[in-house]
């Protein structure tokens, strides 16, 4: 009986305990921060695809000479994670050159929501 007295007065338990309790908090902050890296991330892969398929546009004939051609080259250039991109490209709307915009969905993981963030880039070449 006093070894059973012994094993409920002992407190070595108490930082495993503790451990436990702030675990949980300190786990959904660090993968907070990765989801909203990748939400960082896939924003500035789709400016980018902007810009490189905005570039080819005006300048390669060859490659990027029609509107589906520069759509393809664009979601070609788009490296980030997967927000099913849509580009569209159109040649001198506003006088600015040749226009190409992208737009996606991130679906951010919230531990008991899912969260929509709307995406969009636009870039213009002279």
């Amino acid at each position: 009986m006093s070894s059973l007295r012994r094993y409920w007065k002992d407190e070595y338990g108490g930082g495993a305990a503790e451990f436990v309790i702030v675990l949980i908090p300190f786990a959904a902050l660090i993968f907070a921060i990765i989801h909203l890296c990748l939400l960082f991330f896939a924003n500035q892969s789709l400016q980018f695809a902007a810009e490189a398929a905005a570039r080819c546009y005006s300048v390669d004939a060859v490659n990027c000479s029609t509107t589906g051609a520069v759509q393809t080259y664009a979601s070609g250039k788009y490296k980030g994670p997967n927000i099913s991109a849509n580009f569209s490209a159109l040649a001198y709307p506003t006088g600015c050159g040749h226009t190409v915009t992208g737009s996606g969905t991130y679906q951010l993981n919230a531990v008991f929501k899912n969260v929509s963030v709307p995406l969009s880039a636009t870039a213009c070449f002279p």
